[in-house]
């Protein structure tokens, strides 16, 4: 009796835990994109307004985040920065999302010679990281925020599809599928009436996880400079601006290295959460 009351009360607490994590998660996500749809019509001050007279000004209650080596608005610019990540990452996830989707589908309903091409592509993709294509493509194109979503969305591909053709495939020899089959319904309308619906939950989530790495590869890429341009402001910019003032002025690091972590952890609780309510059993962990 005394195991049973233990391992339910660990059950509880763990069950307790995860619904913690899935409200933070949420509140963390929604105040991110609170802050990037206010960007659109207000912020404090205009994010690229430059003011060398409050140059490097300390936090103060006209501005709370202080000013930048330019004068401009801190807070501002990371109400802007907000709106580059969320617009890098449903670029840059759609992207993966729609080509990867398709492809795993393909590669499920048609196996053989199909499949294994595809999946031989798929780990062709996965010796092609991010910050390559990037390169690759600001080389061809030039540096920007296009360049980015291309980049970061292309690198999703392979991920989602080998994530859809594994599931598919297992979706493929349920009894529901197998009565189509013999229905005499095509492999082309199972896979959209039947498979892909059930692939729906699977799909969220990672939607959910990859957007946190969007947003963090376009950070990272921002910072090289390879990513969203001046005078449009990104976080990782503003990492990349402020890191040789680190001792004179560190709440300009601080801000947006701040501002990433908290996105990215709230997408990631909030996929975490995603995954246990919508189908426990399914998704895989």
């Amino acid at each position: 009796m005394k195991d049973s009351m233990s391992s339910g009360m660990r059950s509880g607490l763990k069950s307790g835990m995860r619904r913690a994590g899935f409200v933070a998660g949420a509140v963390l996500t929604a105040a991110l994109l609170l802050a990037a749809l206010l960007s659109l019509v207000w912020t404090p001050w205009p994010p690229e307004q430059i003011d060398m007279a409050r140059r490097l000004a300390a936090p103060s209650p006209a501005h709370w985040l202080g000013c930048d080596q330019l004068g401009r608005d801190v807070l501002s610019r990371l109400m802007a920065g907000a709106r580059s990540a969320w617009l890098v990452g449903l670029v840059a996830v759609g992207i993966g999302l729609l080509a990867g989707t398709a492809l795993g589908l393909v590669a499920a309903a048609r196996r053989g010679a199909v499949e294994a091409l595809i999946l031989r592509g798929a780990d062709l993709g996965y010796a092609f990281p991010a910050l390559l294509l990037a390169i690759l493509l600001a080389a061809a194109l030039g540096p920007g925020m296009t360049v980015a979503m291309a980049a970061i969305g292309l690198h999703a591909v392979p991920s989602f599809a080998r994530l859809v053709n594994g599931s598919a495939k297992s979706w493929w020899a349920r009894d529901f599928v197998l009565a189509a089959r013999v229905a005499g319904q095509g492999r082309w309308s199972i896979t959209l009436r039947h498979v892909l619906p059930q692939l729906l939950p699977l799909l969220i989530v990672q939607g959910t996880t990859s957007f946190a790495l969007a947003i963090l590869a376009e950070a990272g890429l921002s910072y090289l400079g390879l990513g969203t341009q001046p005078p449009q402001a990104s976080w990782g910019r503003l990492l990349a601006e402020a890191q040789t003032l680190m001792f004179e002025a560190p709440q300009l690091a601080l801000a947006p290295g701040l501002a990433i972590t908290l996105a990215v952890l709230g997408l990631n609780l909030l996929g975490d959460g995603l995954r246990d309510r919508l189908d426990p059993k399914e998704l895989p962990r």
